[in-house]
Parts: structure tokens; sequence; C-alpha cells
């Protein structure tokens, strides 16, 4: 029975396609009838893999005494033996080894990792003499051995890289299930300030109450816009995408100039110039729609220029539906165009205002769900326009 703390080094050898033709690789170049790969320490001898012709008794996991066999030197010097007739070599016909276990012929190669760690011994043994003499013998095992180190390397380095995706894996659904989990708890206090706000506003006549009622609704609003967003977000991660509701509507242009209105009651401070011309009905979500064109003017306020209109065209054009939303400002860099819909990107990369950089993400996945897709153009000369496109009937 193996030991456990062998075990791992057992398996890891089993587990190298090319050791079973290598053990025999070895039998044929020496003549010689066991090959073995043997896991040597400090205090063991661990047989790993055998192709014994012999009947000498190990198995895989099976032990030898390590002061009994000659790895234990090979250990300490790193350095091949090698010997095709030991009654009659000067140095192995009164060695221990040979005298113990009725060897006449020996082939052992270091196995050394590329961190330089001693694994053990790639060796070949038979109780018969064998021809030995020819230098490509040993060349040849030299190479098995070394096969056999880097295949334990390779190996070595995939486990990690498992254990560090399993571990990264792990730490993002637990993070995306906080978010989740968060979003959703937010959600019942968030309702008691709106309610609470409305509630104030009829109580009330004051002009400095009213005004302090309308920030309390606005920064409910923008909270809720935010929640929503981290939910999205949650969901898209765990759930494959976010999820859209669609069906055949004819007022998605009526959904549409709610939202602008939405908008321009929240950002009093910018313009919006907004034509909505949809003369057929649509095949969507319609309450998603309307985030992504939230999405999209909340990004045009926060990160363009708000001394300028931000122009709305939203129409029906060779079967598609197209949203498509211009401002003017800064142009977006051309290093952080290839990462504007990934999660966070736009609140790394700075603007006025605060958010989570979550907008364009979302309304890039509500697109996608869609079937359709979502672009930008950004330059001085004519502004950054992003412009969603989705089919306006159901597909075959």
């Amino acid at each position: 029975m193996t030991r456990p703390e062998f075990a791992l080094d057992v398996e890891a050898i089993s587990a190298i396609p090319a050791v079973p033709v290598v053990l025999s690789m070895v039998k044929h170049l020496t003549g010689m009838r066991f090959a073995a790969v043997a896991r040597v320490t400090d205090s063991h001898w661990v047989a790993c893999a055998v192709d014994d012709s012999i009947n000498f008794g190990l198995k895989p996991g099976g032990e030898l005494v390590l002061e009994s066999t000659i790895c234990h030197e090979i250990r300490q010097h790193h350095n091949p033996v090698v010997f095709g007739h030991a009654s009659v070599d000067p140095h192995y016909s009164t060695h221990h080894t040979p005298l113990a276990y009725g060897l006449e012929s020996y082939i052992s190669l270091p196995i050394v990792l590329a961190d330089g760690r001693f694994f053990g011994t790639l060796c070949a043994i038979d109780s018969v003499p064998a021809d030995l003499d020819d230098p490509a013998i040993v060349k040849t095992l030299t190479l098995f051995s070394q096969l056999i180190a880097m295949s334990l390397d390779t190996q070595g380095h995939l486990d990690t890289a498992r254990a560090e995706l399993s571990d990264a894996n792990e730490h993002g659904r637990l993070r995306e299930q906080f978010m989740a989990v968060l979003g959703h708890d937010l959600r019942t206090p968030l309702s008691a300030i709106r309610m609470s706000a409305d509630l104030l506003a009829t109580k009330t006549e004051d002009k400095r109450s009213l005004g302090l009622v309308a920030a309390i609704r606005q920064s409910s609003i923008r909270m809720g816009v935010l929640i929503e967003n981290v939910l999205d977000f949650a969901r898209g991660r765990m759930g494959g995408g976010i999820p859209v509701k669609r069906h055949l509507t004819d007022d998605l242009g009526d959904v549409l100039a709610a939202t602008v209105q939405e908008v321009r009651a929240s950002q009093p401070q910018a313009i919006f110039v907004e034509r909505i011309s949809l003369g057929e009905r649509v095949y969507c979500d319609p309450l998603r729609i309307s985030q992504l064109l939230s999405n999209l003017l909340g990004n045009a306020v926060t990160h363009g220029s708000i001394a300028t209109p931000i122009h709305l065209d939203v129409t029906q054009d060779d079967g598609q539906v197209v949203i498509s939303v211009t401002n003017r400002g800064t142009p977006i860099s051309a290093r952080m165009m290839p990462l504007l819909f990934e999660p966070f990107t736009r609140s790394e990369a700075g603007g006025r205002g605060e958010g989570l950089g979550l907008g364009l993400y979302i309304a890039s996945q509500i697109a996608t769900a869609h079937d359709g897709t979502l672009t930008v153009n950004s330059s001085a000369e004519s502004g950054t326009c992003f412009v969603a496109r989705f089919p306006a009937v159901p597909q075959a």
C-alpha cells in the first residue's frame, strides 16, 4: 500500500502517458528485464512505475530500504550509475546492493526537476549480465529521464494554474453573489426613502423644504439606477447574460420619450434634442431598451460636454431599430476604445460625477440579448456617437 505522503508522486508518474513506453524502451535498449521509475528522498525509495519481467516483486507504491539501494548514492551525487557484470566489476563485485538483490546488471539515471530538486531515478536491473558499454544507451536513457522530469514540471505548472483558476473563480462567484444580495437588500430602504420624499412634498409648501425634498428624490433615483446596474451586472455574470422578455409592442416610441423626460428631469443642467420616429411594431423588451437608452444618455451627460446639446435619434432602418446618442466633449482615447464595454472601465478612466462604470457594459449586454450590437465612434470633429442596432421583428 502506498504511503500517503508519496501517493501524489505515484499518481503524478502514472499520469504521464509516455512512462510505460519509456520503461518498455529501456528494457529493449538494455536487454534487461526490469525497469522502473522511483521516487527517492532522504529516507525512502518508492516505486512509482514498474515494468517487470523477472517477478522482482515490486508494484507501484512498493518500497525498498533506501540504504540497500544505489539510488541513495545517486541522490547525493546526481550522476548515472552503470555496470553490466557486477560479479567481475572491481567496485560493484563487493557492493552491498548487487549482493543483497542478486544483481548482475544495473543502470540508473537521476531525474532532476527544472528547479534543481531531485525527484528520483529511472533505473533497470537484471540478475544476468547485460552489454551496457555502448555510450548511446546512457545518452538515450538520460533523455528519457529528462523527458520524465519535464513532464513532471509541466504537470506541476498545470496543477498550480488549475488551483489558481479555481480560487479565482470561487472569489469571483462570491463577489458576484455579494453584489446581488447587496443590491437586492438595498431596494427596500431605498423604496422607503422615495415614498417618504413623495409624502414630504405633499405636506409642505416651503420652497427651501421642497428643494431638499427634490434633492432627496433625485438622489434616490440615482441610487436606484446604480442598484439596478449592480443587479444586472451580477445576473449577467452569474447567469450567462442579462435576461430580456421580448414581445411585439407598438409603444416603444412612447416608452423612449418618457425615458428622455426622466433623464431630463434628473439632469436639468443638460440639453437634450431628440427625434424619435418608430412607425411599426417592434419586437423587444421595452423596459430593457429604455434602460439601454437611459444608460447611454447618462453616459453622455457624465463624460461629454453639457455646454452643447446631446442629440438622440431613434429610427427604423432596413428592418432594424437604430438608437443613436451623440455628444460633444473630449474624444474617447484609442487606449480606452477596446475596453469601453467592459465593466468598471469608464469609472477607472475618470470623468465628471461618480458611477460604477457599468452603464455601457449593461447597455451592450442588452443590445446583445436583442440579437443586436452597440458600437461607438469618437473624434474631436464629429463628437462621440453610440449606436445601438437590433432587429425590429423576430428572427427566424
